[in-house]
This record gives C-alpha cells, sequence and structure tokens, in this order.
C-alpha cells in the first residue's frame, strides 16, 4: 500500500492594510513618510496629499480614533513589514518541554544523575517537568516523592526558576521548572554567535573558491611563446 505525503499546514493569510480609495472612514490622522505630522485631514484631503508626493495612503492605526494613516510606498512598506516579521522570527525560540522521570524507589546515585540531564536540557533554555512516577501502596509515600522533586529543584537553582511547585496528577507527582532570564539570553547570544560564526565561514570559502578559479584561468591561456608566434632559426 502507497504511503500517502502529509499534506503541508496551511498558510496563515497574509492580512493586508487597507490603502487609498480602500479606507472608509471621513477623517484620519496623517504621517508622511519623514515623519512630519500633517494632522487630522477629511480622507478626501489626505489622499491628494499622498497623490501628489507619488505615494500611497496607509492605514496603519485602524483602530485609533481618528484611524491613523501613512503616506509612503506601499510596496516599501510591505517590505519593511516583513523584514520585522522575519528578524522577530529568528528572535523567538521554540521552546521544547523536557521530561525527566523517576520512581519513589530510585536512589540517591540516580538522582544526580537525572539532575545532571535536567542542567542540560536547562542550560539549551528548554523547560524540565519533573514526573515522580507512583504504583500501588507507592501512593502512600507521596512525602518521599516530594523530598525527591525538591532534591532535584535545589541542584537546578542556579539555572532555573520553580515555574510549578510538586503538585499531584492521576498517579504522578509532577515539578517544572523555567529556565532563568539570563540563560536564555546565553543561548540566544550563542546562536547569534553561531549563525555569524557560519556566515563567515561561507564567505571565506566562497572567496577561495573564487581565487581559485581566477588562478585556474590565468594558467589556461596562451603562453608567451604561443602568443609570439613562431621564432625564427638562429643564424
Amino acid at each position: 500500500m502507497p504511503l500517502r505525503r502529509s499534506r503541508p499546514a496551511p498558510r496563515k493569510p497574509e492580512k493586508r492594510l487597507r490603502t487609498n480609495q480602500q479606507i472608509r472612514v471621513r477623517e484620519v490622522r496623517v504621517v508622511t513618510d519623514e515623519g512630519e505630522q500633517l494632522g487630522v485631514l477629511p480622507l478626501d484631503a489626505a489622499i491628494r496629499a499622498a497623490e501628489e508626493r507619488g505615494l500611497d495612503l496607509i492605514e496603519v492605526a485602524p483602530k485609533a480614533s481618528p484611524p491613523v494613516c501613512r503616506i509612503m510606498n506601499y510596496g516599501k512598506f510591505r517590505y519593511e513589514q516583513r523584514k520585522k516579521e522575519k528578524e522577530s522570527q529568528k528572535k523567538s525560540r521554540q521552546v521544547e518541554l523536557k521530561t525527566v522521570r523517576v520512581r519513589p524507589n530510585t536512589d540517591t546515585h540516580d538522582l544526580d544523575v537525572k539532575s545532571r540531564n535536567a542542567r542540560k536540557f536547562l542550560s539549551k533554555g528548554h523547560k524540565v517537568k519533573f514526573n515522580v512516577i507512583f504504583r500501588g501502596p507507592e501512593l502512600r509515600h507521596k512525602d518521599i516523592g516530594r523530598r525527591q522533586l525538591l532534591h532535584m529543584a535545589e541542584a537546578c537553582k542556579d539555572l532555573a526558576d520553580l515555574d510549578q511547585s510538586p503538585r499531584m496528577e492521576a498517579r504522578n507527582m509532577t515539578m517544572i521548572l523555567n529556565p532563568k532570564p539570563e540563560v536564555i539570553e546565553q543561548v540566544i547570544q550563542g546562536k547569534k554567535a553561531s549563525e555569524s560564526s557560519d556566515k563567515d565561514a561561507k564567505a571565506q570559502a566562497k572567496d577561495q573558491k573564487v581565487r581559485g578559479e581566477k588562478v585556474q584561468g590565468d594558467g589556461d591561456g596562451p603562453s608567451d611563446a604561443q602568443e609570439s608566434g613562431p621564432q625564427p632559426p638562429p643564424e
């Protein structure tokens, strides 16, 4: 039976702002592309002001009273908006929730191993959820699970803040730690440094390739003897 290809997620429709005759209000507050305040103008006068400059009237704040419009080139405006969106997407992080599971009978050595794993997750900017799994009669010893969770929280206190205190969820006792803001900032700076290093390496490789092609091209040309033609025999 052939495998079905999963359909790509539908693209989020692009939010378009109203421009020129699409604007449906009587008066607007107008700002030029240079930041000059033209004040509140009737819509027709605002459109004429934009046309005189060879630009568009763009409704940038439709919910304001009156709505705010900006005079500028619509194509340039959309380019700047997309550029800002891309920059914000780069800055945003995909935070994962990592899970660390233990049992009430887990000894101290194994708890320390689990704590080290949690520290690795937190140092990469991820949340960590701890689960103490109880089975049968072990539910009578919830205090043991609480001590285990607090032990691991203490081991990670320099990297994380307590997001959710130990609490019961069915047969599990859970706790969630969030990486501290300074840890998240270090992760972001590390990613920026890595991206910058990759760009420099690609630029250097491209430069070396161009230089190699140039040297090879210089060597493929005719020699001086070939350019000067046959030489007369010596007398």
